[in-house]
């Protein structure tokens, strides 16, 4: 009987032992948990106004390029004009070799001057054979022939004269003049190059560049968002659409603000984009065509929440923010944004309300949904690591 309650005994002291072990492991781990919670920054989001900026590649153009080629085929005598240079509509660009049609003008007025005396012939002879046809000497088919040989003269006359012309049409075309006012673009052809109508190269390209056109494209959502799904016309959206910006080849901005004035009606299939076209004022000719840039387009939002794009993350085509509750542990939260972003920001149209906190560092990585985090305020956070930087730049190097 002893036996067994001193063994009963020993079981009771050993349980003991292990439940107080365990009930310590579990505080232990509980602790260590609470106190190996990352400490991540949060935002309280609110209603705000912004204003998105979204950029598209675009190439520059002019009002009009037009590429010079002669009428004639010939050698190229004088070239008037130089690379960039500002020309005015009929100014002399290229003359060519003009021997050939000056002889071509000169062969035409001989045969006119020809073709005159052939006339004044006939009509003598129809005169004199009209009198007497008239007098009955001779017979009508006589008269008839003269009056056909003067026919005949007259129309070899027209055609003389027809030659003439084209021929002096052909020398005035070789003094090649520019069609409009405008920039002179590269010239291939110089001195002693044969010009030719058919020539894949044009002699020029005249520019006129005092208003550039900006092409770039649209997405269909971006056309979407712009007419508040369709609520509204596209030309309505296009006059109250805000001035853009042009953001040039070395990241700086254009001086003049232009304005969308086009949207193509067709969407092209195989890009799923639409062409849009914003004009410049370019009165210093500064911009050239040829040039490339980018389209900045500003949308303004009033009343509506802004939060960082690394504060959400997406999922299975779905985006979620990290809201952080009361007792600071991660809430993925599934939102809807607008389409139209600056690359940095997101609108959040739905999901979140004012007076939310959000986890803005960590998302995917540290933070998680039921992850419990030691929430830190993020403007105090970059506050702080601004202000340490700036005390380790102010400690004098090491010796």
């Amino acid at each position: 009987m002893k036996a067994i309650t001193l063994k009963s005994a020993t079981l009771y002291a050993l349980s003991t032992v292990i439940a107080g072990s365990l009930l310590t492991s579990c505080g232990g781990q509980q602790q260590q948990q609470q106190a190996g919670a990352p400490e991540i920054a949060v935002m309280t989001v609110g209603d705000t106004n912004t204003t998105l900026q979204q950029s598209y590649p675009a190439t520059l153009r002019g009002k009009t390029d037009i590429d010079i080629r002669p009428q004639v085929t010939g050698f190229i005598t004088k070239v008037h004009v130089d690379e960039g240079q500002q020309v005015h509509k009929g100014q002399v660009l290229f003359t060519l070799d003009q021997v050939q049609f000056q002889a071509a003008v000169d062969q035409a007025q001989a045969q006119v001057a020809t073709a005159k005396t052939a006339v004044s012939t006939a009509q003598l002879t129809a005169d004199n054979k009209r009198r007497l046809y008239d007098k009955n000497i001779i017979s009508e088919y006589e008269w008839q022939l003269a009056d056909n040989d003067l026919q005949n003269a007259k129309a070899a006359l027209a055609q003389a004269n027809a030659a003439l012309v084209t021929a002096k049409k052909n020398l005035a075309y070789t003094v090649v003049t520019a069609p409009s006012s405008g920039v002179v673009g590269s010239i291939p052809n110089r001195e002693g190059s044969l010009a030719s109508p058919s020539s894949q190269t044009p002699l020029t390209t005249i520019s006129d560049i005092s208003d550039i056109y900006a092409y770039f494209s649209l997405t269909e959502k971006d056309i979407l968002a712009m007419t508040d799904n369709g609520s509204r016309n596209i030309n309505t959206a296009i006059t109250q659409m805000p001035e853009v910006e042009l953001e040039l080849a070395d990241g700086s901005t254009y001086s003049s603000k232009g304005k969308v004035s086009t949207i193509s009606g067709v969407i092209d299939s195989s890009t799923g984009a639409a062409s849009v076209r914003a004009i410049f004022p370019n009165p210093s000719g500064m911009l050239r065509s040829g040039s490339t840039g980018r389209v900045i387009i500003p949308r303004t939002f009033n009343d509506v929440i802004v939060i960082p794009q690394k504060a959400t993350n997406e999922l299975q085509d779905r985006r979620f923010a990290y809201v952080v509750n009361d007792s600071n542990k991660v809430v993925a939260t599934p939102i809807t944004v607008s389409p139209l972003n600056d690359g940095s920001n997101f609108v959040v149209t739905s999901g979140l309300k004012p007076g939310d906190r959000i986890a803005v560092e960590g998302v995917g990585i540290s933070v998680r949904d039921g992850v419990e985090i030691k929430p830190v305020d993020a403007a105090a956070k970059a506050a702080a690591m601004a202000q340490q930087g700036a005390a380790q730049q102010q400690q004098p190097a090491a010796k």
